[in-house]
């Protein structure tokens, strides 16, 4: 049987590298797409630098897209890249809808010229149903973004169906809600509230690690949050790769929510991760203005039933396993920075 490859955009993040991990371990030659200003060794992918192959090019560059599909002919892309951080999308407004929106479309195009029987796999995301009316959401579930991140994925997900229905490509979209592991960035909400339950931990009053006002995640011995109030439904992100993958095999191309159907509040989850290492976690945190979005996400929990049933698909993970995960990991960086 002849050895699938697997063309991973956006390989170093935290989902790419996971992917990796899994389509090695199914005998895929994996091939991962980096900015030339990208480094392996500093990545999620360090420890894959023999096992994996990498190629540089940029969703803004259509030519270099399409020239890396023709020399490694894949049968499958992954497209994963994106400005992921959706508070951040209002100070990089124009760059979230560049790279995220218009980058996945570039991604289309390159196939459709140059190998159309390729499946194609696009992140898309819970973001893009904004305050939903309806609880849990599904695949039918209308999409009403309240942030540039959430419409730019939006106009990637439409865009993908246009292509899927115009021109028959396969595309098969996950709209994945919010997936979490020890490998997150951190400056997202659960692994700056991981860190800051890990610093409480050893005592650190003042963190080395900064949040985005360039100010220590953990100040004086407090952390700085937004709205405590907001929900989510959060899972691991190992787990959803899986589902990815899934989706490829498929016959047909095909629209799957991504979720574990739990909602949890932002309180909730500095409850578990303070709790995983025995303190209280309202000694440690406190509501910043600054960290509260412009416009808020309304209560999004999926419903995943589809991908069950169609897919085979369901999580493993539990929530406070994933966040004990994700506080432990970090209990041991900080222990090795110390060092």
């Amino acid at each position: 049987m002849k050895q699938k490859t697997a063309f991973i955009i956006g390989i170093t993040g935290q989902d790419g590298s996971y992917l990796a991990e899994f389509l090695l371990v199914k005998n895929y030659q994996v091939v991962g797409l980096m900015r030339k200003t990208s480094a392996v060794p500093s990545s999620h992918v360090a420890h894959l630098a023999n096992k994996i192959h990498i190629a540089y090019g940029d969703l803004l560059d259509t030519f270099s897209i399409a020239e890396n599909i023709r020399s490694y002919q894949p049968d499958e892309i992954y497209n994963l890249a994106a400005q992921s951080y959706p508070g951040e999308s209002w100070r990089l407004a124009i760059e979230t809808a560049e790279i995220t929106g218009i980058g996945a479309h570039r991604v289309y195009e390159a196939v459709r010229y140059v190998k159309p029987d390729c499946r194609i796999y696009q992140a898309s995301s819970s973001e893009m149903f904004g305050t939903p009316t309806i609880v849990p959401q599904n695949e039918q579930t209308p999409f009403a973004p309240v942030n540039p991140y959430g419409a730019a994925k939006l106009y990637a997900h439409t865009m993908a169906q246009i292509y899927r229905t115009s021109y028959k490509l396969f595309i098969a979209c996950g709209i994945l809600f919010n997936h979490e592991s020890p490998r997150r960035g951190i400056h997202f909400l659960t692994q700056k509230v991981a860190y800051g339950a890990a610093c409480m931990k050893l005592g650190i009053l003042n963190s080395p690690d900064l949040n985005e006002q360039g100010e220590p995640i953990v100040k004086d011995g407090k952390i700085a949050l937004g709205n405590l109030d907001a929900k989510r439904d959060w899972g691991f992100a190992g787990d959803y790769v899986e589902a990815m993958w899934m989706m490829l095999q498929h016959d047909t191309p095909d629209t799957y929510v991504i979720g574990t159907g739990e909602v949890r509040t932002v309180r909730q989850l500095c409850e578990t991760a303070f709790s995983s290492v025995g303190m209280d976690w309202q000694k440690y945190v406190v509501v910043d203005p600054r960290f509260i979005r412009l416009t808020e996400t309304g209560t999004t929990v999926a419903d995943a039933a589809k991908a069950k049933t169609e897919l085979g698909w369901s999580p493993r993970t539990s929530f406070t396993d994933l966040v004990k995960m994700m506080v432990d990991h970090q209990i041991q960086r900080l222990k090795n920075h110390s060092n």
